[in-house]
């Protein structure tokens, strides 16, 4: 008998604004991932982790109680010891929960809103990485601590590659979700219908390429994101002799041209790049965009860059109500991304 979709049974992804129940991470562990960095990135995730804590949950994977017992003693130590924090003792691979994570679902119905999840194929970005495709198991390994609906739509798909507005609206790539690594068999009017089945949107806008350095193949929280159903903040770069200023551009023309699901042209604001953040092996995907929307919060993540101030500042505009918190992400980008790809929220039930 055939599963049953998401859209089927009114279940539907919200945007990440939704009132948040908890915030998803896993503890940075790989040196392959941070080479001579993963001290630098631990304290990263103490950070978000106090910023994030004192205002909606965080549950935090992490591989035994060694590890627990150290992050809950540095914490003490910090003088964060109250904070709203679960440990699930769960060994992984890295720590990518966007992508490799449960993509939660809400439902609103007569008896209050229910909670669902999908379960997508990871297959560590088109099978770049073959040590870290056990973390594919993570949606099912959690289902007994999550006790929800569980959904498999079967398809290659990561967290970072989408974002929604939650009236009906996708933002993705034709880099990634095109990309013969992902799904070869599928054509792009198959990978939308599986949007819809399973995000519960009716409409996807589609950009072309992601930055330079991304391994991911190009994912949007890079690039572009919803932060009102009608707003949209866009990575541009000023400099014209950059590898980015073509192809941000090409993408800004996209939205430009897209509309609503009332058919009204989208608000399009510009963020502006933090110029090359260099590694030993080229250029890394160092991006504004890749901020994370939560109860009374934005985390941002920062390079020291001229631009830092200006992208704060936009994106304080655009939140008034929510705290506006900047990271030095320079270590964490070495992994090859920054905030949003290290969270996961799990909204509320309202």
């Amino acid at each position: 008998m055939k599963e049953k979709r998401p859209s089927d049974n009114g279940f539907f992804m919200p945007a990440e604004w939704h009132p948040h129940d908890a915030t998803w991470l896993t503890w940075p562990k790989d040196p392959v991932t941070w080479p001579d960095r993963v001290p630098l990135v631990e304290e990263i995730f103490l950070r978000m982790i106090q910023e994030l804590a004192s205002r909606e949950r965080v549950e935090l994977l992490v591989d035994d109680r060694e590890t627990e017992n150290g992050i809950r003693g540095r914490l003490k130590r910090a003088g964060s010891d109250g904070l709203d924090l679960r440990f699930h003792r769960v060994r992984t691979a890295d720590s990518w929960i966007r992508d490799y994570g449960p993509n939660f679902l809400i439902k609103r119905g007569p008896d209050g809103v229910e909670l669902a999840y999908n379960h997508w194929v990871f297959n560590a970005w088109g099978n770049k990485y073959a040590e870290l495709k056990k973390d594919a198991a993570i949606p099912e390994i959690l289902a007994p601590v999550l006790g929800l609906p569980r959904f498999t739509p079967g398809i290659v798909l990561e967290g970072g590659s989408i974002d929604v507005n939650g009236e009906g609206i996708c933002l993705t790539t034709e880099q990634c979700l095109l990309n013969a690594n992902r799904n070869p068999g599928l054509s792009r009017i198959e990978i939308e219908q599986h949007l819809k089945d399973h995000l519960g949107v009716r409409n996807v806008i589609w950009l072309g390429e992601g930055i330079v350095g991304d391994d991911t193949d190009g994912h949007i929280d890079d690039i572009a994101r919803f932060v009102r159903p009608d707003t949209i903040v866009c990575a541009t770069e000023e400099d014209s002799t950059d590898p980015n200023y073509a192809l941000l551009r090409d993408n800004h023309e996209r939205l430009q041209k897209a509309r609503t699901q009332e058919g009204k042209p989208f608000e399009v604001i510009t963020l502006p790049m933090p110029g090359p953040v260099e590694s030993s092996d080229g250029r890394l995907p160092a991006s504004y965009a890749n901020f994370y929307i939560a109860n009374r919060l934005v985390l941002v993540p920062i390079f020291g860059h001229r631009n830092d101030t200006a992208a704060l500042e936009t994106l304080g505009r655009l939140f008034p109500g929510r705290e506006i918190v900047g990271i030095n992400c320079e270590p964490l980008v070495w992994g090859l991304g920054t905030i949003h790809c290290v969270t996961q929220q799990q909204p509320a039930r309202v």
